[in-house]
């Protein structure tokens, strides 16, 4: 897995090499060797978030300004990449955190001195729920203006990490618009929590929150925006979440070891680092594939021990499942059925040769 990160690292521009090495070392060492454990536990060890936040991680996505590392987007992919091909379910949970924390940043409002430095250092850890910006048909979480502010209504169908954040960056529909707000993560009278059971990163502890006229102050509030505004930049931000295959990717690969999945992997994440906006829905669903593929194949190469729940092969082959619709868009997953049904785009025989 080192060496992959190496290419990776020869490959692209304004790369913080120390930081890399320090993600890779903490995947190897430490959550790696524990990541099936952490599967089938139920919930994420605080110890191994702990690790993530000792080594500074939680800084990734903000300027030293607020006490955050300012690199690169390129640095916090490949960072993220690392810390997926350790340990997904800790990385999903971490990762969540970027989205809070760079609102807290960026908002001119009460926010950025309530959690902006909390959240940056790691003293404080964040999630998010607006994945259900992205469903088609009526907004399933509404914004109503208040004198007072706002009331949220409806529900967030997946916020990941409950019980291990402090406070969840919301998203509700009011119109055309967006009212982003910083939410307390935690159960009350007008919000209330369902886990879901996944038949992957269960343990990251998925939930559906329902919020029934939940009051958000002013305060809370970061920012509004139109949703055509916020559609706009989320299709050129989809990069960031191809991390997560190229991490299980790279773990499914070295354990394999030598094989055309290697150079399929770097031709994947070279063209996914290098895609225009227009391109990275097609560049994203390839390493859907190709995660998918590398999984399979070091399933086959372990043989039936694969499917022991002590085997990794078994592990990061239901990840690759999961990663398949996490993070998907309607762009996505004409790409990805596409490839995993066509047979001239695979290169795999027709029924018929």
């Amino acid at each position: 897995f080192t060496s992959c990160l190496r290419i990776v690292r020869r490959k692209m521009n304004h790369i913080d090499s120390e930081l890399v090495e320090r993600a890779v070392a903490l995947a190897d060492n430490e959550l790696f060797p524990k990541a099936l454990e952490v599967d089938t536990q139920g919930t994420v060890p605080a110890s191994q978030l702990d690790l993530i936040c000792e080594a500074g991680f939680h800084g990734l996505f903000v300027s030293s300004e607020f006490g955050g590392l300012g690199v690169s987007p390129q640095t916090q992919w490949a960072v993220h990449e690392a810390i997926s091909g350790g340990c997904l379910t800790t990385s999903f949970v971490w990762a969540q955190h970027a989205g809070p924390s760079k609102a807290a940043a960026e908002t001119t409002g009460p926010m950025k001195a309530r959690w902006a430095e909390a959240l940056a250092t790691g003293e404080s850890r964040g999630g998010v729920a607006f994945a259900h910006l992205n469903r088609p048909g009526p907004p399933v979480l509404r914004a109503d203006p208040t004198g007072k502010g706002w009331l949220f209504s409806g529900t967030a169908p997946f916020v990941t990490g409950w019980g291990h954040i402090d406070v969840v960056l919301t998203a509700a529909r009011h119109g055309e618009s967006i009212v982003w707000a910083m939410l307390d993560a935690k159960d009350c009278e007008t919000l209330t929590s369902r886990r879901l059971s996944l038949a992957a990163i269960d343990s990251a502890v998925t939930v559906e929150l329902t919020l029934d006229k939940h009051p958000v102050s002013e305060k809370a509030v970061t920012s509004v925006e139109s949703f055509s505004d916020w559609a706009e930049k989320y299709r050129h931000g989809l990069r960031s979440n191809g991390s997560n295959p190229l991490g299980v990717a790279s773990r499914a690969t070295s354990l394999l070891g030598s094989s055309p999945l290697d150079e399929q992997l770097h031709e994947a994440r070279s063209r996914i680092n290098s895609a225009t906006a227009e391109e990275l829905p097609e560049a994203r669903a390839l390493l859907g594939d190709l995660c998918v593929r590398s999984t399979a194949a070091l399933v086959a190469a372990v043989g039936g021990s694969a499917l022991f729940v002590e085997q990794q092969a078994q592990r990061l082959a239901r990840e690759s499942l999961f990663l398949l619709v996490q993070g998907q868009t309607p762009e996505i997953k004409k790409h990805h059925l596409k490839l995993l049904t066509d047979s001239a785009a695979t290169g795999r025989p027709d029924d018929g040769d």
